[in-house]
């Protein structure tokens, strides 16, 4: 009896079994046919979301791609293989910066002590400059923020202290930030010029146009023309914004500079900002003076949900209301950094060690 009833169990599986794979079969079919139509519906979305936000009603995607595209040297592709050359050229006849025709007059810097105890500001931003955290006459850390964007205005009190550092293998290879900062023994580091950088993925090495570094030429690579022209601190530490040779530079007493641009403010005067600047939207980084002599270092977080980043207008806007009367912009996106006693302060984006990425010079303070 037990011999038959497993022939039984045994007929009973061979009858089964072939029907149980094929609904499972089925089942494979169906669920493979589902992700199919999910993937092909995403695909679909996802075009159409794309041709929406590069050729739909609304510029604001499409100004910023060509203008963030424009601007770099070697990417110009990225906006020449979506838009013909007529859409391109109204794209940046309307986002463009002016720059003031001017060179820095430094006699209208005049260093000024103030008394602490004072109590009368003439503004809101006055009042936070001018307000020194207690225990600390060297700097100051202020958060800024508008639409779209948040980062960190470092008020420098003493200019004596602002220098230009570099890559230690100028011509070789670019270093982080946090590297240069700690063997310079800088307090504060930001990023400073442009570099040559044709596949957004460079080391870092060759920085754009003439650096000097202790009234010594140090580097000089002119490969691009980014606006703006040599920014830099003389002997006497008043930051000096021109369009001069490196020979003029040194001859008026600049003892650290770097070309780069454009400039926002030329002896308290804005240069003409329409749209984006023509520069797009991306993280920023910035220097400006003020006419008592203050130095201030702009960085502003970008590419991040809480922060997408600013354009040549929100940098002009906070140096004016921070009192600048010469003002610049430097290297923005994946090089913008910020670092204070050798911690990072801002929130690069390279996507690196610490979301750092190796580059040749920087503004520090000692």
């Amino acid at each position: 009896m037990g011999r038959c009833q497993m022939n039984r169990n045994d007929l009973e599986k061979t009858i089964l079994m072939p029907s149980i794979a094929n609904e499972l079969k089925k089942e494979k079919r169906k669920e493979k046919k589902l992700i199919t139509k999910i993937i092909i519906a995403l695909f679909i979305i996802g075009s159409s979301f794309s041709l929406f936000l590069f050729y739909g009603p609304i510029d604001g995607f499409r100004n910023f791609w060509i203008t963030s595209a424009m601007t770099s040297m070697s990417h110009q592709y990225l906006a020449t293989w979506f838009y013909n050359d007529d859409v391109i050229n109204e794209v940046l006849a309307n986002n463009h910066i002016i720059e003031v025709d001017e060179n820095t007059n430094p006699d209208l810097i005049n260093f000024k002590d103030y008394d602490n105890s004072s109590k009368i500001y003439e503004n809101e931003y006055e009042k936070e400059i001018l307000t020194k955290d207690p225990g600390n006459d060297l700097y100051k850390v202020i958060e800024v923020s508008g639409s779209g964007y948040q980062g960190y205005l470092v008020a420098i009190y003493d200019p004596s202290r602002v220098s230009i550092a570099t890559t230690a293998y100028l011509g070789k290879r670019g270093e982080a930030i946090t590297t240069v900062a700690k063997r310079e023994n800088a307090i504060i580091a930001i990023n400073a010029g442009g570099f040559y950088d044709p596949d957004w993925n460079s080391n870092g090495a060759l920085p754009h146009g003439t650096v000097i570094q202790n009234g010594k030429i140090v580097s000089d690579f002119e490969d691009a023309n980014m606006g703006g022209g040599f920014v830099g601190f003389t002997y006497d530490n008043k930051l000096v914004l021109g369009k001069m040779t490196a020979e003029e530079a040194l001859a008026m007493g600049i003892r650290d500079a770097i070309e780069f641009g454009p400039f926002l403010i030329v002896n308290g005067k804005s240069s003409f900002v329409k749209g984006n600047g023509g520069w797009g939207i991306a993280p920023r980084t910035a220097i400006g003076q003020r006419e008592d002599g203050i130095v201030l270092f702009l960085v502003i977080n970008g590419r991040l949900a809480s922060s997408i980043g600013a354009d040549m207008g929100d940098l002009t806007e906070i140096m004016e209301n921070y009192g600048a009367v010469n003002a610049a912009n430097m290297d923005g996106g994946s090089s913008s950094a910020l670092v204070i006693n050798n911690e990072i302060i801002n929130t690069p984006v390279a996507g690196g060690d610490n979301g750092l990425r190796d580059i040749p010079t920087f503004w520090i303070v000692k």
